[in-house]
């Protein structure tokens, strides 16, 4: 109950305290400090997903303002020789507001990333979203199919139709690329599946899917349980190594992250960095209000 006080209540704290929570779980405000941060974990056989924050944007000033930082990350990053590449929210580039503006930044944004040999994923958001951005994806790698993927989310009803639909293309050339994660925006139980469980078998039925029907996994996930059932799940299917990674959240569950490093897995973790850090912090522990201990821990006994 108190770490769901704590949850509820913190988007209405000062920034200066929520920082004291965030500062574990986002690299910082800057590309420097994003790149430091990327370059920390690479010195530890992991690679990155950098992430610029900001989403559901009002302007489309600020879609273009999204756009140019991406080109000068994008160039840094390239630049300094990192190892991994990069995710972005379509919402940060006008989705709601005009789509196909927001489509021809996303399309010169995966060009530009074609252009340094590095690769675009596409972040899910919520189901307003879900028939945009998959119709975003489509398009996007019928031009450039080994620089962008997309995220899938298991909790929802309708993904296995998805991946059924995405098969369909997936013949060819470069594997279909997909994060799969559990979900996190809260919707309907009509299109979202609500029990603990059973969004877990959701996931595993889906992973599965996708190593049967060799598309490129990215399993993103801290669940312990899951971790270990993808493990019998790649052993079943003998799937190559080349053929799936793991992914984490910056800062989130670093035991279990460096056990599956130590067992010879890819692992990437996610880069969030950027001055719109507060509603990412603040939706982070809603979603899981057990992070609220690490709050009193880091007022408490860190000082």
């Amino acid at each position: 109950m108190l770490n769901k006080l704590i949850a509820n209540i913190l988007p209405h704290m000062p920034k200066k305290l929520v920082w004291v929570f965030s500062k574990r779980y986002i690299a910082g405000e800057t590309i420097e400090e994003g790149l430091l941060a990327s370059k920390l974990l690479n010195e530890k056989k992991i690679e990155v997903t950098i992430d610029l924050l900001g989403e559901f944007i009002q302007t489309i000033e600020e879609a273009t303002e999204n756009r140019n930082q991406y080109f000068e990350i994008i160039r840094r990053f390239t630049d300094e020789k990192g190892t991994g590449n990069f995710s972005l929210k379509p919402t940060m580039f006008g989705l709601l507001i005009d789509k196909n503006i927001c489509f021809s930044y996303l399309r010169e944004i995966v060009a530009f990333a074609a252009d340094r040999n590095t690769f675009i994923r596409i972040d899910m958001e919520d189901s307003a979203c879900v028939d945009l951005e998959i119709e975003i994806y489509n398009k996007l790698r019928a031009e450039f199919p080994k620089n962008v993927g997309l995220v899938l989310q298991a909790y929802l009803r309708r993904t296995m139709s998805d991946l059924e639909k995405f098969q369909i293309i997936n013949a060819g050339g470069y594997p279909l690329n997909f994060r799969l994660c559990k979900g996190i925006y809260v919707e309907p139980e009509k299109i979202a599946f609500k029990g603990y469980q059973e969004v877990r078998d959701n996931y595993l039925n889906d992973l599965e899917f996708m190593f049967k029907n060799n598309m490129y996994a990215a399993i993103a996930t801290h669940d312990k349980y899951l971790v270990e059932q993808s493990f019998k799940l790649i052993d079943k299917y003998k799937v190559s190594k080349t053929r799936y990674e793991f992914q984490m959240l910056f800062g989130v569950t670093p035991e279990l992250r460096q056990s599956i490093v130590e067992h010879g897995h890819k692992m990437r973790v996610y880069v969030p960095f950027g001055k719109q850090w507060f509603n990412y912090s603040t939706r982070r522990l809603k979603e899981n209000p057990k992070m609220a201990s690490e709050i009193i821990k880091a007022l408490f006994v860190r000082g």
